[in-house]
């Protein structure tokens, strides 16, 4: 067993320098980035969906790209203005201009587009720019799609312009023109096919209450921002054996899984600590695990094994995780 020192404060290694080639307003408090290899090589590819870390002095941050995949030379990325921003959005606004140099990560995608024939797409605010890729994805597959948009108002909408092209398609639905959106009969419209929602929590929570009888896996979703814990959510110590490394530590009820990994010594990956980026996932071997992130659907099946140690706990007694 350890002991439970305090855990390192680190970020691993940025992977990509990029330079920004374009800067441009898309709509009010949003800024897009084109983004280009500072030595002209070809970028990593990625699927609609994924996201980067962005590298700031001492914060990393998540954003979605909205580019063309096919584009291997160049990413896009949007970012909002947060009125309580932590550093990141108002660096990137104030800060950051044509010509910048900045560090990123390898894409990542824990809200992958599944095949299917049809799509419903639901959006609020900054939450279109993962599903921009996704719809032009979907048109090449020739799937039948729409999307539903929603915001404060037109101004505040980023890609209006841009998600013209696909006509009526597109149902664009400020609140300050046609109140909050239709959420429930929109859904009740939509018997069979997948849903992709992406926007602030008011938004998700709604949508999840609304499709809360569906068929599991129907419904994906993507979470800029930590989720609640639910109120009953008690953390208690528990073991966990790492196989691959053949450490075995105990996690008090105070202290999270990485924190007591990381005193070990076990190399994980990790960035925001709050079970939105997916970096520090992990895979379960045996064990129940509690599940406290905000990147997977847990109706899905396939996604119970991937495990989180930032914020995830056990149920059991005991886990063995391949680490």
């Amino acid at each position: 067993m350890t002991t439970l020192l305090e855990p390192p404060t680190r970020v691993g290694a940025p992977s990509l320098e990029l330079v920004v080639e374009s800067h441009s307003t898309e709509a009010d408090g949003v800024v897009s980035l084109v983004l280009r290899d500072l030595h002209g090589r070809e970028l990593p590819g990625w699927d609609p969906g994924a996201h980067v870390d962005l590298c700031l002095p001492g914060l990393v941050r998540q954003y979605s790209l909205c580019g063309d995949p096919r584009d291997r030379h160049t990413y896009r990325i949007a970012v909002l203005r947060e009125p309580e921003s932590r550093g990141g959005s108002r660096f990137v606004h104030e800060s950051i201009r044509v010509g910048h140099r900045a560090e990123f990560r390898h894409p990542r995608n824990h809200f992958q587009l599944l095949e299917a024939d049809r799509y419903l797409f639901i959006a609020g605010g900054i939450g279109v720019t993962p599903i921009m890729p996704m719809i032009a994805a979907a048109s090449a597959r020739g799937a039948d799609w729409s999307l539903l948009y929603g915001g404060r108002s037109r101004g505040s909408m980023a890609f209006v312009d841009e998600l013209e092209k696909y006509g009526d398609r597109v149902l664009v639905r400020p609140q300050d023109e046609h109140g909050l959106l239709d959420l429930e009969e929109t859904l009740r419209a939509f018997p069979e096919g997948l849903v992709y929602c992406c926007g602030p929590e008011a938004l998700l929570t709604a949508v999840e209450a609304n499709c809360r009888d569906w068929t599991p896996g129907r419904l994906q979703i993507e979470r800029f921002a930590a989720k609640a814990a639910p109120a009953d959510a008690k953390s208690t110590e528990f073991e966990v054996h790492c196989a691959d490394s053949d450490v075995t530590v105990t996690v008090p009820c105070d202290r999270t899984l990485l924190d007591v990994l990381l005193v070990a010594g076990v190399d994980v990956n990790f960035e925001c600590r709050e079970g939105t980026c997916g970096s520090c996932e992990l895979e379960v071997l045996e064990g129940e695990p509690d599940h406290r992130d905000s990147i997977v659907n847990r109706a899905d099946a396939d996604d119970d094994n991937v495990f989180f140690p930032c914020v995830s706990r056990a149920h059991s007694a005991r886990l063995v995780l391949d680490v």
